[in-house]
């Protein structure tokens, strides 16, 4: 421990950076991708010399992190097992000779590991971002003959940590807890009010909103269910869901089968989704798992009141009474009266969402994250 301390005392001074190669399957704008991005980006540069590989393609990240002066290269692979794609990896490892790969997602997680793609000097992060319920047998067989070939896991929650103790086998001296950052948000003043106007409602209009995925885990037809009985409650309210993904079609489908599917509205995806997030009264986020919800930090950094599932992601998020409100995971009923709750006391509404805001600033800002990744490069590379 002494010798540990007195190297990385003599390493602080030294001017040589440690070299990080970041690998993720593509650079869209998502949650994952998002926190690669503000990673790569807020790592002290005389200390760390960062470049990123995408295996499949770039995307809206690609660009900025470019524009930032870091290197990105994009291997196109074509598909689940693509050899070229072994190969050019394993050849972009060597001549970047990064001191930590760290990886996020599955199929990057998995290349990352398999024998002869990375340099057997470097030390290899593993980054799990959800409860992975969704994932196969053959892949949390893949995950168990790879876990031994990582030198650490990062998991954004106490969940996601959780599922893969128990699930995969990851020993807990081997994961660090990481939780998302999250900028902070623009004061109210610093956005445009104009999704009203764009979606042609009155100023007054009450937005209650999704964003992200339009995924079955979302559980967004319950969200469904609970504004055909919310809509006939309230007065002048509008569901808008912002994202896209395979639920749409039936999610719409239900709408008009309730009767109320000209007071919804699918904006698809949209690059200012924060500046959106930010004029809805509610977000709603009703999901059967998650990891830690880029969406929902958002809307709380914005201070915007949240009502959410009792998963146990959410629930590291949202505290009932003070930070927000917590229904029952699938009960209808609940969330229908949680929602009306927001939309009718807008005094309570407004003081959940300025603690909030508080909770994000104080507990999940870009610099902790950063900070908290430091510390595990330092320890893995000096000790």
């Amino acid at each position: 421990m002494v010798s540990c301390r007195l190297t990385e005392a003599f390493n602080d001074f030294t001017s040589t950076p440690i070299r990080i190669t970041y690998v993720i399957p593509t650079l869209d704008q998502s949650g994952a991708e998002r926190q690669l991005c503000l990673l790569a980006t807020h790592l002290p540069k005389p200390d760390f010399d960062v470049s990123v590989i995408a295996l499949n393609r770039g995307g809206y990240y690609a660009d900025e992190l470019r524009a930032n002066g870091i290197h990105v290269d994009v291997l196109q692979k074509r598909f689940r097992f693509d050899p070229l794609t072994f190969v050019r990896l394993r050849r972009l490892l060597r001549r970047n000779q990064p001191n930590v790969v760290q990886s996020f997602l599955f199929s990057a997680n998995a290349y990352v590991r398999l024998p002869g793609v990375s340099l057997p000097s470097a030390k290899i992060v593993v980054s799990e971002r959800c409860v992975d319920s969704w994932k196969s047998g053959w892949q949390l067989s893949v995950d168990r003959w790879l876990s031994s070939r990582m030198h650490a896991m990062t998991a954004n929650s106490l969940s996601v940590a959780e599922f893969y103790r128990s699930e995969v086998g990851i020993p807990d001296a081997t994961i660090s807890i990481i939780p998302n950052g999250m900028p902070r948000a623009p004061g109210d003043h610093q956005f445009t009010d104009n999704l009203r106007t764009e979606l042609g409602l009155p100023a007054d209009a009450k937005l209650v909103g999704f964003v992200g995925r339009l995924a079955s885990q979302k559980c967004l037809n319950d969200l469904v269910w609970s504004f055909q009985l919310l809509h006939q409650a309230v007065e002048n309210v509008y569901l808008v869901f912002v994202g896209d993904g395979p639920e749409r079609d039936g999610l719409a489908e239900l709408l008009q089968s309730f009767g109320c599917r000209g007071k919804a509205f699918f904006l698809g995806h949209r690059e200012n989704a924060a500046e959106l997030t930010a004029q809805l009264n509610v977000f709603c986020l009703p999901s059967s798992f998650e990891g830690m919800s880029n969406s929902l930090m958002e809307a709380m950094a914005a201070g915007v009141p949240a009502v959410v599932s009792d998963i146990p992601a959410n629930l590291e998020l949202v505290e009932h009474g003070h930070t927000g409100l917590v229904f029952s995971q699938g009960s209808g009923p609940e969330m229908t009266k949680s929602l009306k709750l927001m939309l009718d006391d807008v005094d309570l509404a407004t003081k959940l969402g300025s603690a909030a805001r508080a909770f994000i600033e104080q507990h999940h800002s870009v610099e902790q994250m950063v900070q908290k990744h430091v510390d595990l490069y330092r320890r893995l590379t000096y000790c």
